[in-house]
């Protein structure tokens, strides 16, 4: 039973490989230069955009953070800023008592720690206040170019289990089934392409699939048989 069992998890990987070139040749065509939504000049600013991206869309972060890059455009600044201050700039974001705290705090850590330089280890970068695994896999993926690992939001999310890519709900599992069947290579720019793509056609409640360049090889796991 359990030789059986490997067998089949075996040629359900080689399925998503073979599924996941063809996705990855199909959106680079669509998506030639993949970049992240977020606005930034450097890590800091990544880092401290990507925190306040939680639950919340890029769109609304870039358009706080210009006045907080300003007035906060390194670590040592943004840690002397007072709560007050910071969560009048991150306010129309949501949970901005949270978010300034977490940005205050976090620049604290990284002066405290590391010299107020960003960290391009992982394992460092998740021990600062306000940073997970997604987020620190953002900032090493797109400013240090490190695969770090497969940044899961929102669109990679379902996307994925459209695609049949992943048969789980937790974030956590679906970057595990994703780095196992994509090359590493393409680690960095399979979310941000993904993410391209949920936005102009997978929309989540009126996905365009009869324009979709992916139509052909998308199982379309879970979506109405109508649309």
């Amino acid at each position: 039973m359990a030789g059986r069992a490997t067998g089949t998890n075996k040629d359900v990987t080689k399925e998503r490989r073979a599924r996941v070139r063809k996705v990855i040749r199909r959106l680079k065509k669509e998506f030639p230069e993949a970049e992240c939504a977020l606005h930034h000049e450097s890590a800091f600013q990544l880092l401290v955009a990507t925190i306040l991206s939680a639950q919340c869309t890029d769109v609304r972060v870039n358009m706080a953070t210009p006045e907080l890059f300003r007035k906060y455009p390194d670590a040592a600044r943004l840690a002397r800023a007072s709560q007050a201050s910071v969560e009048k700039i991150v306010k129309p974001l949501g949970f901005f008592r949270n978010k300034a705290s977490n940005i205050r705090a976090m620049a604290k850590a990284l002066v405290d720690d590391f010299d107020g330089n960003i960290p391009e280890d992982i394992d460092e970068l998740v021990v600062l206040p306000g940073v997970g695994r997604k987020t620190a896999s953002v900032v090493l993926g797109t400013w240090y170019g490190i695969p770090s690992g497969v940044v899961v939001d929102t669109h990679v999310k379902r996307i994925s289990g459209l695609l049949a890519l992943t048969e789980s709900n937790n974030p956590d599992i679906i970057e595990r089934d994703l780095m196992e069947v994509l090359p590493k290579k393409e680690w960095i720019e399979y979310s941000h392409r993904i993410i391209l793509h949920g936005r102009k056609t997978c929309i989540a409640r009126r996905p365009r699939c009869s324009e979709c360049v992916l139509l052909s090889v998308c199982p379309r796991v879970g979506l109405a048989e109508d649309l």
